[in-house]
């Protein structure tokens, strides 16, 4: 192959990398826009059980079998658990209790959650401009969730302990992105997941009968079917597939970047399509979480999980 040729290659596929893990990051931006739509017909356990079923038929396609040591069976199931029921059991019905754009912007925290989680689990050493970012986003958090306290937001449909439902299933997702890692150090990133997905829904599908009963098949208009549809392949299976590709061609370190789009991408489909009102210390909340993100995701900091599932 001639030299401008082999120069080309890697250029072309950095480039696909990339722009696989913006897609990503685009796809998950949308999460909370087709959850809010569902919501409307369906309660959070069958919202959230119907998207994770698309999400299965998504993923099956890259099925394959596996051979788990009994040690990595158990740490699977423990964080399929904490991935899938818990976590989004919470982060949905945050989400049902608080507005689009304050979720979405919550959401901006998940980088300083993993910062700090990288110094307190794994010893890597948070450095000063980390510790800024930490305050900042510490900051803009306090400014939303301080807001949410006003009758004016409320009357909006924003919500304090919507919004802390919200960040409480990041810090459950800190646990679970840190147990991911440890199982893919020693399997495939791909089975990992697929199997997390499938044994996870699985545990979601016992949970959500056991509590709500079966959920309705019949009565459910149109929109809110092409919401789940979206919510599981394309913000989970999709979004998945693209970032797990992405960072196997680009470093995780750049590529981290692109996971701001989702908190902005979110509030302003919340802002623009559902009517959301953000005041002036909304804005600046928002705008400091998202700075706080970009500057741990752009300084060579190593806390970017090498699998994420929204």
């Amino acid at each position: 192959m001639p030299p401008e040729l082999k120069q080309r290659a890697p250029a072309k596929v950095s480039f696909l990398g990339y722009g696989s893990c913006a897609l990503a990051g685009t796809c998950w931006g949308t999460g909370f826009y087709f959850g809010k739509i569902a919501l409307t017909e369906l309660n959070v356990g069958h919202m959230v059980l119907y998207r994770f079923l698309f999400a299965c038929i998504g993923l099956l396609p890259l099925l394959r079998p596996v051979h788990f040591s009994r040690k990595d069976w158990l740490l699977l199931l423990l964080t399929a658990f904490l991935g899938i029921p818990l976590q989004f059991m919470i982060q949905f019905y945050g989400l049902s209790l608080t507005t689009v754009s304050h979720a979405a912007l919550m959401v901006g925290t998940m980088p300083v959650i993993l910062a700090v989680g990288a110094t307190l689990f794994t010893h890597e050493r948070l450095n000063r401009v980390g510790w800024i970012a930490l305050v900042g986003s510490t900051a803009g958090v306090a400014l939303i969730s301080l807001g949410s306290t006003r009758p004016e937001a409320a009357g909006h449909g924003a919500s304090f302990y919507g919004d802390m439902l919200v960040i409480l299933s990041l810090v459950i997702a800190l646990a679970w992105v840190l147990l991911s890692r440890d199982l893919m150090h020693r399997n495939s990133p791909t089975s990992i997941t697929v199997w997390t997905v499938l044994t996870g829904t699985a545990m979601l599908a016992a949970w959500v009968l056991l509590l709500d009963g079966p959920p309705p098949a019949r009565g459910i208009h149109t929109q809110v079917w092409v919401a789940c549809a979206a919510g599981g392949l394309l913000c989970t299976s999709a979004a998945t597939f693209l970032w797990n590709w992405g960072i196997h061609h680009v470093p995780a370190s750049r590529a981290g970047v692109f996971l701001n789009i989702e908190p902005a991408l979110g509030s302003i489909l919340g802002v623009e399509l559902l009517g959301d009102k953000l005041g002036p210390d909304i804005w600046l909340g928002g705008a400091l979480i998202l700075a706080a993100a970009v500057v741990l995701t752009t300084t060579g900091n190593k806390h970017e999980p090498e699998m994420i599932l929204e």
